[in-house]
């Protein structure tokens, strides 16, 4: 325990770099499965199977984007941006963060069942009020005001915030896609639609131009974390 508190920091910065890896190569990851998966001239079962490999990459950067705020929001407390987590204040954070990859987690586990989708509708409601509040509370911060402690030199961290609820709501509508693959491989299944590959060929084609702004904007968020520039 002394160890762990005496390289608080230091541990959450290691942690935090792993996730945005894992995040940034997840979403490559999928973004290069996708070609098979839309691929009508590819048989309806190996299509699946690039699915499930589409998910199985994805959970990884799912996971990633979920634990860099929290993990953010504590190395904020610790430089003292953010006063509101101290004392039992950044245990309530991480309660609140582990139901939520709780929710992600169990979205992939049972993706293939209405459970699963049902799941995966609530986790994306969840972002919601959660992007809301990033982007309110962000701006607050640059007006000189609310729950973060900015002042000249540390407005870099508002900026990350920012950027972080631009990238949910892009990983919303990328998440709506993947979510909309299950839906129309169960109709797929049951015979050639002309009308759903239409539809599969129209939603990868938005979701590759929403990947390229996606990986600029966690590359800018990247940046900001190491350079802390203002």
């Amino acid at each position: 325990m002394e160890f762990l508190a005496a390289n608080e920091l230091a541990i959450l910065r290691w942690v935090h770099i792993l996730a945005m890896v894992y995040w940034l190569g997840g979403e490559w990851g999928v973004f290069q499965t996708s070609y098979h998966v839309t691929n009508p001239v590819l048989s309806l079962e190996e299509r699946r199977r690039h699915m499930e490999t589409a998910y199985r990459i994805d959970i990884l950067a799912r996971t990633g984007i979920v634990l860099l705020l929290p993990l953010g929001l504590h190395m904020g407390k610790i430089y003292g941006f953010v006063p509101l987590l101290d004392g039992s204040g950044v245990w309530w954070m991480w309660l609140f963060f582990a139901v939520w990859l709780a929710m992600t987690w169990t979205a992939f586990i049972q993706r293939e069942t209405d459970l699963g989708i049902a799941v995966t509708r609530a986790e994306e409601l969840l972002r919601y009020p959660l992007i809301a509040a990033l982007l309110v509370t962000a701006g607050m911060a640059f007006a000189g005001g609310g729950p973060i402690t900015s002042g000249p030199s540390n407005l870099w961290y508002p900026s990350k915030m920012g950027l972080y609820a631009f990238a949910l709501m892009i990983g919303l509508f990328l998440r709506l896609v993947m979510r909309r693959w299950t839906a129309r491989f169960r109709i797929l299944a049951a015979g050639p639609n002309a009308e759903q590959e239409a539809a599969l060929a129209r939603e990868i084609g938005l979701a590759r131009a929403a990947a390229y702004i996606y990986w600029i904007t966690i590359a800018s968020v990247c940046f900001l974390g190491a350079v802390k520039p203002y």
